[in-house]
């Protein structure tokens, strides 16, 4: 299945001050498929060792005598690792954490030889070991679900140049909107996990996806006695059953259980964060950037891995979410904001996935912003409605707090550009509020990126 995460793989392979690469994500999102399905591309010779199967490689590594480990690799191949045009992947390194170690030493001695790492519950790992990470011998590359481009390759290609070709000039024929809808609901339904869309397509069944959500999130579950006590179990399955039902809320420990600790809950998030299941959005004031500079980290909303598995962890089946109304799409477990946080968490996959939103709690007048993004010194509020209206009024208030001169809506409307003003009151008063708004369907949110750089080059600049 193609990723573009591929082509982050050839620039890596390409540049000339290459360094190891780990890749990091959850279990599931494809990690180990991508570097095979990239060395048969780019016609490498792989040699990839799964430390889990080869714990007699512990040892080993432990050396940090690279020529030593390259040996003892060979002779458990068979192939010549330095010869020309080989890979060398060590996939779940969790399972010797010293191969991190060694990464640095595969780089200074053997610079010439492109060798990437892989694996699950790898920020556990990093946690429980005192020994230092190689920092600036390796790299990251951060993967997660496959995107809405990337699941229209697989199941309809004929859809996918209207979405990256989509200019804010050029209309999308209404014929085509259409079709794209029907394919991103099919979306929400499916998520992005690779054996999900993959089993759909073998069978051109959208309920086989069921039995590989349900099979998947099992594994998830397994896993939980792998990097948790015994008596943080139950705390950590009613957290990790909690987190679908509470995407888009911010997150109130009391609301989760009323029998254990804010601390207790807290670490059971932790943990769940740790192995990538869920990805916390903290409120920023969002005055400059980065934005991240101004993050408050005790207020803050929670993503799921997957919407596809959102969903079936909230009990939807595919004629439940096919027969949503736009009202219930955003009302019945935040599934639009979901999907549009999970594309804006990966678009720069290289870079460590964070997203913020923001909050302004006051006893007459709270306002919420879903998602606040910046593009260079651009900062630029987003607004998820599943439906095809909704109410501006959070958004507004954001654009008169933070003077910004763009703002963007997801909802299932074709694209537009307006001009908006507004007069929103302050007090006693009326203050006049004016932005550009780019409207976008849900299934143009992988192009956010992009098509905001266009507007900033065409001269669009915070006030």
């Amino acid at each position: 299945m193609e990723r573009y995460a591929e082509v982050k793989l050839k620039q890596w392979l390409e540049n000339r001050y290459r360094k190891p690469l780990i890749i990091r994500g959850a279990r599931q999102v494809g990690k180990s498929t991508l570097v095979r399905n990239f060395t048969k591309e780019q016609h490498l010779i792989l040699i990839e060792i799964n430390l889990e199967k080869h714990p007699e490689l512990d040892p080993v590594f432990r050396t940090l005598d690279i020529s030593n480990i390259i040996r003892e690799i060979e002779g458990l191949t068979g192939q010549k690792v330095l010869s020309d045009n080989t890979l060398l992947f060590l996939d779940e390194i969790q399972a010797a954490p010293r191969a991190l170690q060694a990464l640095r030493y595969f780089y200074e001695e053997f610079p010439q030889l492109p060798v990437v790492a892989a694996g699950s519950l790898l920020e556990f790992v990093l946690a429980e070991h005192n020994f230092s990470m190689p920092v600036g011998r390796i790299e990251y590359l951060h993967l997660g679900p496959m995107s809405f481009e990337e699941f229209l390759i697989e199941t309809d290609k004929n859809l996918l140049d209207y979405v990256i070709n989509y200019d804010l000039v050029t209309p999308i024929p209404k014929t085509a909107h259409k079709r794209l809808l029907e394919s991103q609901r099919e979306f929400l339904f499916i998520g992005g996990l690779p054996e999900a869309i993959l089993r759909t397509v073998q069978t051109n069944n959208l309920n086989e996806a069921v039995s590989v959500q349900q099979s998947i999130i099992e594994t998830y579950k397994d896993d939980f006695s792998k990097y948790a006590r015994q008596n943080q179990l139950l705390r950590l399955h009613r957290v990790f059953n909690y987190i679908p039902l509470a995407v888009g809320k911010k997150i109130k420990y009391s609301h989760i259980s009323g029998d254990d600790k804010a601390r207790e809950l807290k670490a059971a998030i932790d943990l769940l964060i740790k192995a990538g299941l869920a990805t916390p959005v903290y409120h920023s004031n969002c005055s400059g950037v980065p934005l991240n500079a101004q993050m408050d980290f005790s207020k803050f909303k929670l993503l799921f891995l997957d919407v596809g598995l959102m969903n079936r962890m909230c009990g939807f089946d595919w004629l439940a979410i096919r027969a949503m109304d736009e009202r219930k799409l955003i009302n019945e477990g935040a599934i639009a904001e979901q999907f549009i946080g999970q594309h804006l968490l990966y678009q720069n996959t290289p870079q460590n996935p964070e997203l913020c939103y923001w909050l302004r709690e006051q006893k007459t007048s709270n306002a919420e912003v879903d998602f606040v993004i910046s593009r260079g010194d651009l900062i630029c509020p987003v607004e998820v409605k599943a439906g095809k209206s909704g109410s501006l009024k959070s958004l507004l208030q954001f654009v008169l707090d933070k003077k910004t001169a763009i703002a963007v809506r997801f909802d299932l409307n074709l694209p537009s550009i307006q001009n908006i003003s507004h007069k929103m009151p302050q007090g006693r008063q009326a203050e006049n509020v004016s932005v550009q708004l780019i409207s976008l369907p849900l299934y143009l949110v992988g192009q956010l990126y992009r098509l905001i750089d266009t507007m900033r080059k065409s001269g669009i600049h915070n006030n």
